[in-house]
Formats: structure tokens, C-alpha cells, sequence
């Protein structure tokens, strides 16, 4: 099946860009971010930013851009059976160039997953950029080595940073 990412939400005072790979198959569905019932994104995000939760997606965009944070995923296309990223073959990135350019303020990329990050290594190049890197654990249910406590824990550096 061919995929195509959505658009960034990308507030132009941005100061951390969150990555994911690309939308599974609900979220391609529903047209949403994390639109996957059992996705911890958007649950980490409220907590980390210390709001209550909201399923309305309109609401939960509005979190990020009051806390100056992008999101968007390291691929534009791929072809992909189902959800999982191993699945992911015939990739196209997004142009990071261009969006970080449009977005100076962004310091720290943030990868939703060590596959993010992979991808994000092998084929972008950000020659005489001082950017800090940070991999997270994945936040998707596929990802079940974690609890849910201990990835949020960790997820919680975003809260440090919006700080500095």
C-alpha cells in the first residue's frame, strides 16, 4: 500500500521538532497523528505539559503549538503492508532542509522511536547544523518492551527542555 505523511504542525516559533516515522494505518484512516486508540503520544504529551486530556484532535493540536512544538514525520511516502515500520520499503524523506530553515528557532529533533531515528539517519543530511538529538522509545502499542510508566519517564525530558 502506498502512504503519503500529513502536513507538519509546525508553530513558527518551534523550539523542538518531534518526529515519528510515518502515519499507520489509523491514523492514514482517521487523518490524525497518532490516531491509534492505543498510541501513547498524545496521553504523554498532556502529561508532560501538564493539561488534561482531550480526545478532540483540533485540542490536542493547540498543545503543541502553545508549547512551541512541531510534529511531523521523517517520511514523505513509503509502501507499507499495515502499520509496522519494519514493513516500510521504497521510502521518499521529507525536506528537512527547507523546513528547518522555515522554522529557525527549532534546537532539539526528538525521534518517536529508534526506526524514526534510523531512517532520519540514513538519508538526511543537516551539514553545519547544530541540532541536539534525542531518541525516544516508540510510543506506538507495537512497542511493548516498556511499560508505560518507564516510557513516559523518559519522554519527560521534553518538559526540560521547553524549560531552557
Amino acid at each position: 500500500m502506498k502512504s503519503f505523511s500529513f502536513a507538519p504542525i509546525a508553530p513558527s516559533k518551534a523550539a523542538i521538532l518531534i518526529l515519528g516515522t510515518m502515519p499507520g494505518t489509523k491514523s492514514l484512516e482517521i487523518q490524525q497523528y497518532y490516531g491509534h486508540a492505543r498510541n501513547n503520544f498524545w496521553r504523554f504529551m498532556f502529561e508532560i505539559l501538564e493539561e488534561d486530556f482531550s480526545d478532540d484532535y483540533e485540542v490536542k493540536k493547540a498543545l503543541l503549538i502553545k508549547n512551541k512544538i512541531a510534529l511531523w514525520d521523517v517520511l514523505q511516502y513509503c509502501e507499507r503492508i499495515g502499520s509496522l515500520d519494519s514493513a516500510i520499503k521504497n521510502e521518499i524523506t521529507n525536506d528537512f532542509g527547507q523546513f528547518l530553515k522555515q522554522h529557525p528557532h527549532i534546537k532539539t529533533i526528538v525521534f518517536n522511536g529508534q526506526k524514526a531515528a534510523a531512517f532520519f539517519k540514513k538519508h538526511v543530511s543537516l551539514k553545519n547544523m547544530d541540532y541536539q538529538f534525542i531518541t525516544m522509545p516508540s510510543t506506538s502499542p507495537a512497542n511493548a518492551g516498556k511499560t508505560f510508566d518507564s516510557k513516559l519517564k523518559e519522554w519527560k525530558v521534553i518538559r526540560d527542555l521547553l524549560k531552557k
